[in-house]
């Protein structure tokens, strides 16, 4: 089986979407699955990518291939004509395809050519149909809905989910209501974390840390944790904050909320790193005796998988789609979206070590058994090959009536 899997970027700075598709195309490969990953060469301008990286032609790693287009003539939404120009000529060399991303230009026009050239594919919207998304720029992604992604959707094998609750939430735009455009078939895998990078959990500092480690943006919640850790110093609870993470897409935002973390009582207790990738990351994870995210909204959430991986004990608000788990594994604390609420389960968190340690074994061991990579690259592989499985007896049957009206 021959897979392409089809993103802006891979570049890590941009968070949980380009860190699913390289671990699971290294889990698919590690099934004897032939993939190959065309992307740009995107990178948030922060030199993640080699500058001496090769264009156009494949690159091994960890058995999979993938391969970079250069950036042109819009970089600055990873727009790339060579990579267009590239499927449109090895389009039919693969079995299926698995796009990454919605309202996109290099994706929305990726599905268009799979469609002419009747490669079935899968598009994984990254939690671009949630309601609170579509509002952000609302009548520009209407129109684009209406004429761009509406017919990619409509087109798609399936629609890969993370979630149950975010299949459950996402705009569909009318398909199915009228009867002109058919319903595509919803996939729930989730994403996965490698555990093994964590196996030597330390042992509680004698200053509790508190980690925040995802992207800076106004959909995370700092808005709510940042008083929230305020009012937990005022009732004379001390801890450490770590803020790790950044964002090349609104560098305004980040520098605003350095500027409030400095100008407030939590500049003395706070580590702000920018983001992180390899050992740092798994280094502050382990280290780390809380991790929050109050997100306004979230698909999956990889960075609170990966805590709980660690066995890190959350705090994060029922906005994010897998809070049920949370709740179900008694894995950490979930929360509405008031400063208050997030306040008392951190304060809570942090004057029982006790309860923390039992809720971080808790989430470790639901994240070994639900987000492992081998399980869910397993998942991922039945749901191709019934796709795959599912078409051919479609066309089957088509050429079968056509021989019966002849």
């Amino acid at each position: 089986m021959r897979i392409l899997q089809i993103i802006p970027s891979i570049s890590l700075v941009y968070g949980g979407p380009s860190q699913m598709v390289l671990g699971l195309s290294a889990a698919l490969a590690a099934k004897n699955i032939d993939v190959t990953i065309i992307t740009t060469d995107s990178n948030g301008d922060i030199g993640q990518l080699p500058l001496d990286v090769p264009l156009n032609q494949p690159i091994q790693q960890n058995g999979y291939q993938i391969i970079y287009f250069r950036c042109y003539p819009w970089r600055r939404y990873k727009f790339s004509f060579s990579l267009l120009q590239w499927l449109n000529e090895n389009a039919r060399q693969f079995d299926l395809a698995h796009l990454h991303a919605l309202f996109s230009p290099v994706t929305t026009l990726a599905a268009t050519i799979a469609r002419y050239h009747h490669l079935p594919y899968i598009i994984r919207p990254c939690g671009m149909l949630d309601p609170a998304d579509l509002q952000k720029k609302k009548l520009l992604k209407q129109i684009y809905a209406t004429l761009l992604e509406r017919p990619n959707l409509a087109g798609a094998a399936a629609i890969h989910f993370t979630s149950k609750e975010e299949a459950k939430i996402s705009e569909r735009f009318g398909l199915g209501s009228t009867g002109k455009m058919p319903v595509p078939r919803d996939l729930v895998i989730p994403l996965g974390v490698t555990a093994g990078l964590f196996s030597k959990r330390l042992g509680e500092s004698q200053v509790p840390i508190i980690l925040f480690m995802s992207r800076i943006a106004p959909k995370k919640g700092l808005d709510l944790l940042i008083p929230a850790l305020e009012s937990i110093l005022e009732s004379g609870i001390e801890f450490h904050f770590i803020l790790a993470g950044s964002n090349p897409q609104d560098a305004d935002y980040e520098r605003q909320i350095k500027v409030q973390i400095h100008n407030s009582s939590l500049a003395k207790y706070t580590t702000i790193t920018g983001f992180v990738s390899g050992n740092l990351k798994v280094e502050l994870l382990t280290k780390a005796d809380l991790f929050v995210l109050p997100s306004y909204y979230e698909n999956f959430g990889i960075a609170v998988a990966e805590a709980m991986a660690a066995g890190v004990p959350v705090v994060i608000s029922d906005r994010i789609h897998i809070a049920e788990d949370i709740q179900q594994a008694e894995a950490g604390w979930v929360e509405p979206l008031e400063v208050g609420a997030i306040a008392n389960s951190i304060k809570s968190a942090l004057l029982n070590p006790q309860e923390r340690q039992r809720r971080g074994l808790n989430g470790k061991e639901y994240a070994k058994k639900h987000y492992n990579w081998e399980a869910i690259a397993q998942q991922t592989i039945d749901a191709y090959q019934q796709i795959l499985s599912s078409i051919a007896e479609g066309r089957r049957k088509k050429e079968e009536g056509r021989r019966k009206k002849q």
